[in-house]
Formats: C-alpha cells, sequence, structure tokens
C-alpha cells in the first residue's frame, strides 16, 4: 500500500522526517511518502499552532493524494483531518483519534503521556472518563523537546506517574514520541501496553482501505 505521510513538524532533518515512515514501513510493509507543512519547527502544540497547521495540511493532502492508496496526519491533534478527508477521495487517518480508538480497546483507566497536562481534542473527546492526566506544572511543552535529552526524561518520568496513580494502559498523545521510539521503551519498563499514534493509525488504515475495497465489491 502507498501511503502518504503528513509530518506536522516542519524539518530539513531526512533523519526525522522519515522517523514515522519507518516505523510504518517496518510494521505494516507500507510504502511510505513523507513530507511536513512548512513554518512549524515545532509543531502543533497549543491552539494557535493547531490553527495554523490546519490548511496546510488540507493543502499537502490535496498535492500528494494522486500518488497514495491512503493518507496519514501525523499528529496526535489530528489538524485538517474533516477537511482534508473532504478534499481527497482517499482514505485519512488522523493519529489522535486512531491512538485514542486503539486505547479503548483495552480495559481500564488510560494514562495520557503527552504535552505537560495538555491533551489533544481527539484524545480527550473520546477517552472521556476514562482518560487520567498527571498534572504537570512544568513539563515538555513542544513536540520537538522529546528530541532533547531533558524531553525523554521528562516522558519517562510521566509515564511513571501515570502508572504509579493507576493507569491501566498509556497512549502516547504526542507523535514526538514516535520519533524517538519510546513506545517499546515503556512497555518494557512498565509492564503495561502502551499505544503509539502512528502505530494505531497504521493499522487502523489497514482497516480503513480493506473496509473501502468491500464497498467498491
Amino acid at each position: 500500500m502507498r501511503v502518504g505521510l503528513i509530518r506536522v513538524l516542519t524539518t530539513s532533518d531526512r533523519r526525522l522526517l522519515h522517523a514515522h515512515g519507518r516505523l510504518l514501513q517496518e510494521t505494516f510493509g507500507f510504502t511510505v511518502t513523507s513530507r511536513c507543512i512548512f513554518d512549524q519547527p515545532s509543531g502543533v502544540y497549543d491552539e494557535a499552532s493547531l490553527v495554523a497547521a490546519a490548511p496546510k495540511v488540507v493543502q499537502l493532502a490535496r498535492e500528494m493524494a494522486a500518488e497514495a492508496d491512503a493518507l496519514i496526519i501525523s499528529c496526535a491533534s489530528d489538524p485538517g483531518l474533516a477537511e482534508a478527508r473532504a478534499a481527497v477521495d482517499i482514505p485519512v487517518i488522523g493519529a489522535g483519534s486512531a491512538a485514542a480508538a486503539a486505547a479503548l480497546t483495552f480495559g481500564g483507566r488510560i494514562g495520557v503521556l503527552g504535552l505537560g497536562a495538555h491533551v489533544p481534542g481527539p484524545i480527550s473527546d473520546s477517552l472521556g472518563e476514562r482518560m487520567l492526566v498527571i498534572d504537570r506544572a512544568e513539563g515538555v511543552e513542544t513536540p520537538d523537546a522529546f528530541l532533547m535529552p531533558a524531553g525523554i526524561f521528562d516522558a519517562l518520568a510521566a509515564a511513571h506517574m501515570l502508572v504509579d496513580a493507576g493507569a491501566d494502559v498509556i497512549v502516547q498523545a504526542s507523535t514526538g514520541l514516535s520519533s524517538i521510539g519510546m513506545a517499546e521503551v515503556l512497555r518494557h519498563r512498565l509492564g503495561v501496553p502502551v499505544v503509539d499514534a502512528v502505530a494505531a493509525a497504521g493499522s487502523m488504515l489497514i482497516s480503513a482501505v480493506a473496509a473501502r475495497e468491500l464497498r467498491k465489491a
């Protein structure tokens, strides 16, 4: 399957740009083309950056649709998801809503690990009362901070706090954590299921494409 991957963190670092694509290729065997929107070097991290990203995502979706079987918006806030779906005639999956759906398949409390106490709308709307968030006054504020040692240590500490507070499963509410392979580290350290948003989007994409093919048949 040819997948167009839309990154909302602007970067010229090819290793970082293709990090999520490599995860999807290794996990699902997709052929992935990754492109990033312009002028957002810290990605999406608040309402203003979310609003700014949405039209850029839609434009990139239009540009990539002709050479892809499906698209993934690799951001837990799903910027421009509804608009992108309306603009193209192939499946479009948002990493945030996919991660929430995957987390709900597990029982118990769902600990949200992301940017401080901020929870992206697609995740908070879906998880409702099952959501567990640790109120951290200080913590990672932008997705690119997870690329630094302080951001990595912050994520590790927050994950331990979530489990200590009663989380039965952890959902990664920032795809910045996907860039550093945090999910596998946490699974080994904590012994609980950890949902990676990018991998969840890949899994949902397989189901979406299969359903689409059935409708065509």
